[in-house]
């Protein structure tokens, strides 16, 4: 694998105590591929091969079942995807695939378990991760239970309008169809909840939002660091 990949995965908090030799020896066992937009990386029910890192790019990660299908969650740099199935030896609970071009590292899984045994500070670090995507999936099965519709789209806007630094203007990371799907909605549900939030000074033009004035959506979502707050 390419020596000027190292530094930004070292960066990672699951990567970055572990021992110089351990960290190595993964690194020696994986190896870097680009990929082009809409290519699927893994298969839901597929033994856990490797573990991967998204260097470049986004990942769609996605589940299927009765001929229904949901956007789970989006990946980006750089971040890992799947550990729970990496540490257990199990089979992926969730399918992935590209959503624009990307550029992934890819570490055995058998490497990885291998230094979890033997590496203290790496082996915290799994834990720390593993809580951190409990915890996010908590926090998202309250969203989808506590709230309507349009109160899981007010608060969405409001978390990317945070990455957005606070600007007015921002677009949408994701396509409307996906988007819909992550929140737990019909197509058209969306496009209903997106005509409403005009009375609270939202306008979504294609991908391009549009919040004239935070004052009455934030009265409307009262969003909660105990669903929206990814540090916590």
């Amino acid at each position: 694998m390419p020596i000027k990949t190292f530094p930004e995965i070292r960066a990672l908090p699951l990567f970055h105590n572990m021992a110089d030799e351990n960290f190595d020896s993964l690194m020696r066992a994986g190896y870097v591929q680009t990929f082009p937009p809409q290519v699927e990386l893994i298969s839901e029910g597929d033994p856990s091969d490797f573990l991967h890192v998204v260097v470049d790019g986004t990942i769609e990660l996605f589940a299927g079942w009765n001929g229904r299908e949901t956007t789970m969650a989006m990946v980006r740099p750089v971040s890992t995807f799947i550990l729970a199935a990496t540490i257990r030896d199990a089979p992926y609970l969730m399918s992935a695939r590209t959503v624009e071009k990307a550029r992934i590292v890819m570490i055995p899984s058998e490497d990885v378990r291998t230094v979890f045994n033997l590496d203290n500070e790496f082996a915290r670090a799994v834990v720390t991760e593993l809580a951190q995507c409990y915890r996010s999936v908590v926090k998202s099965a309250k969203d989808i239970k506590l709230r309507t519709s349009l109160e899981r789209l007010a608060n969405y806007l409001l978390r990317q309008q945070s990455y957005a630094a606070g600007k007015a203007r921002f677009d949408l990371p994701i396509e409307k169809r996906k988007l819909a799907s992550f929140l737990g909605m019909t197509p058209e549900n969306l496009s209903r909840a997106i005509k409403s939030l005009q009375d609270y000074g939202v306008n979504i033009d294609g991908t391009n939002v549009h919040i004239a004035d935070p004052t009455d959506l934030l009265r409307l979502a009262k969003p909660t660091p105990l669903i929206d707050d990814p540090r916590h």
